[in-house]
């Protein structure tokens, strides 16, 4: 059953998936390429590993991973991204109810996921629980800057991010006003992603803060 933060995120990315990638590039102010980019740099796979990309969106991600040789299965729960993703195996499914066999996959990855869910530790379980033992798992998400970056996080976050959506169109107003209190809240309930992954049972934990702290990498391997 999809539960309330899982509704936002269908809501929020239904009416801006044809887009999604393009404007995405533009509002993080080419940040967010950037990010995904170096959380796949960190996985260290062989060739042919099957890879589940779990809020895959419309691929941005599995494209990386596919670029490496990576056999790649696409999970998201919105229909309407997913039907934009060019992956050939791409799953209708939500992140805390995988349709997989536990150990099914070498390795895991994900992007702006934790936010949308009821329980994000709940959630770390479920996806370790498709990865096989000695397998890694690697996350996207936004960052909350501190000290002296913290107050032009929030003059972009909440107000000129806002204003450029409404320039954009209405899916991206909605997108651009709810971020800053989405990630606010997120970090105000878990200042520190590397203890969800260790309450989850994974080991390894590596955490990269990016521009500025505006960006957070995050790996860590299944027992």
């Amino acid at each position: 059953m999809t539960s309330g933060p899982n509704l936002v995120a269908r809501r929020l990315f239904a009416p801006i998936a044809s887009s999604y990638e393009r404007w995405a590039a533009v509002l993080s102010l080419g940040q967010d390429s950037r990010w995904r980019r170096r959380m796949v740099d960190g996985l260290s796979n062989t060739p042919k590993a099957a890879v589940l990309d779990v809020a895959a969106g419309t691929g941005s991600i599995t494209r990386l991973l596919q670029a490496r040789g990576w056999v790649v299965t696409a999970v998201d729960l919105s229909r309407e991204m997913l039907s934009l993703h060019p992956g050939p195996a791409r799953v209708l499914a939500r992140a805390e109810q995988l349709p997989f066999a536990d150990a099914s996959f070498d390795a895991l990855t994900f992007g702006y996921l934790l936010r949308y869910v009821d329980d994000p530790v709940g959630c770390l379980v479920e996806l370790g629980r498709v990865v096989k033992s000695g397998g890694q798992i690697g996350m996207v998400e936004f960052g909350l800057p501190r000290g002296i970056w913290n107050p032009w996080w929030r003059l972009y976050s909440g107000t000129l991010l806002p204003q450029a959506g409404r320039l954009v169109g209405p899916g991206w107003r909605d997108v651009g006003s709810f971020l800053k209190g989405s990630i606010e809240d997120f970090y105000l309930a878990h200042p520190e992603p590397e203890r969800l992954f260790k309450l989850a049972g994974f080991t390894e934990v590596r955490i990269e803060k990016l521009s500025l702290g505006g960006g957070v990498v995050a790996w860590g391997r299944k027992p």
